[in-house]
């Protein structure tokens, strides 16, 4: 059961920079599975591979539901071909999606430097006014 290599729930904060609340949440959404004596949880090392996996896939935008499917393929025996093989999938189909928000952020950005840029003798008329 409990051994060395397990980390109590402010070992696991500690280690990964996240709140004890966002590890019950991960355990609630059965992403994480730590030993429960009475109120105290520990963390063995596979949820720690797991928690790893989980804050990766959110930085790079992948919902829970999609680090279910990837975490549930895992395989112990140590072929992770079908993991390895959604993974990729999933994180193309994210990359086109980034890919998108930056070129609409792009053309967002460069229609609001006109914008800023149309408004400078206006606001320095005003300036000169209130001079």
């Amino acid at each position: 059961m409990l051994t060395e290599d397990t980390l109590s729930i402010r070992q696991m904060c500690d280690a990964f920079e996240v709140t004890p609340r966002t590890l019950r949440f991960y355990e609630s959404k059965e992403l994480l599975f730590p030993i429960r004596q009475g109120t105290k949880r520990f963390f063995t090392r596979r949820d720690r591979a797991r928690l790893k996996l989980i804050l990766r896939g959110k930085r790079f935008g992948f919902s829970l539901e999609d680090i279910r499917q990837i975490l549930d393929l895992y395989d112990e025996d140590g072929s992770n071909e079908a993991q390895a093989l959604k993974t990729y999938e999933l994180a193309q189909a994210r990359l086109a999606q980034m890919e998108a928000q930056r070129a609409e952020l792009d053309v967002a950005i460069t229609e609001l430097r006109n914008e800023l840029k149309a408004s400078e003798p206006m606001i320095a008329g005003f300036r000169r006014a209130a001079e």
